[in-house]
């Protein structure tokens, strides 16, 4: 007879799970709606990825300089801390996923990709985004009127809630469902290996540490001298495969952790700036305005619900 499988064994085998998958996917939001001209937001940067299939109408993302037009039938994906404006002139029917990403590594698996990617959609993706409706009913944005659910920031941990208290059988049809919708996007050029080019073992050494330690401090000595190699051509080496100076990066990562702690938490700024490893709220603040264009408090306004 066999034994009855207790809590203890059901997180191992989850964490098993994350270990053989590499990744797991967290809903957040899916939901279907109608937008119009009203549908207009600057400087968008979530700590969530986002996917759109367009039913019908047009819309526009633009990253950078770049500009992508949102047509029917086709899929989207932005990326998370992907910064970009959205815009509807007229009329937009758009099936919106948004949801949270876990790593073994640590290491987003968009990590070097953060870019907008349309492809078409197929009937298959049509029928997962309405299996996934019908399966988490109260997922859109609008669930609920309560003005204290978004002024507190409470809204991310309310949704996780949802899915800890699910059943079993949503949550692995939720994530079967999402690990399908993100593979789409895994298919296209931007994903293809660059065997003639890979990026060095040691780079990914030193990105995995900088990703673990994010609140203690890092020195670029200390990352050269983690994987043997001199500072100043391991300062190269990691611009070469990153675009980034170390530093840089290390300021990049520790700003997208506290975005994340913005907004999946009430934690105050002070809190957030020593768990993201800054050595004082005025640097924090300073920082985190340079790379997002806002300061923490206005970043937190603005986490109000955006499609």
């Amino acid at each position: 007879m066999s034994q009855p499988l207790f809590k203890s064994d059901f997180s191992n085998f989850i964490n098993m799970e994350k270990r053989f998958l590499g990744y797991t996917f967290s809903l957040l939001h899916v939901d279907h709606v109608a937008l119009n001209h009203d549908w207009n937001f600057t400087n968008v940067i979530s700590p969530y990825h986002r996917i759109y299939y367009i039913s019908g109408g047009e819309g526009f993302i633009a990253t950078g300089n770049k500009q992508t037009k949102l047509e029917a039938g086709y899929l989207y994906i932005i990326p998370n801390y992907t910064l970009c404006n959205l815009a509807c002139y007229h009329f937009l029917s758009q099936y919106f996923l948004h949801f949270f990403e876990e790593s073994a590594t640590n290491l987003s698996l968009f990590e070097q990709h953060r870019n907008v990617i349309k492809i078409r959609a197929n009937e298959i993706d049509i029928l997962n985004f309405k299996r996934l409706l019908l399966i988490n009913p109260g997922r859109g944005i609008n669930r609920s009127d309560n003005p204290a659910v978004y002024e507190k920031n409470n809204l991310y941990k309310h949704y996780q809630e949802f899915n800890n208290d699910g059943s079993n059988a949503v949550y692995f049809e939720t994530q079967g469902i999402l690990l399908q919708m993100i593979s789409r996007f895994l298919d296209t050029p931007l994903f293809k290996p660059n065997d003639s080019d890979p990026i060095p073992s040691k780079i990914l050494i030193a990105v995995r540490y900088i990703q673990v330690n994010l609140k203690h401090n890092i020195t670029v000595n200390q990352l050269a001298s983690n994987v043997n190699l001199q500072k100043d051509y391991f300062s190269r080496l990691f611009y070469k495969y990153t675009g980034l100076r170390p530093l840089s990066y290390i300021q990049e990562k520790r700003i997208e952790h506290a975005q994340y702690l913005i907004a999946t938490t009430g934690l105050a700024f002070n809190e957030i700036s020593e768990k993201s490893g800054f050595k004082s709220v005025s640097y924090f603040t300073k920082i985190f305005k340079k790379v997002t264009s806002f300061s923490p408090d206005q970043y937190r306004r603005k986490q109000k619900v955006i499609y």
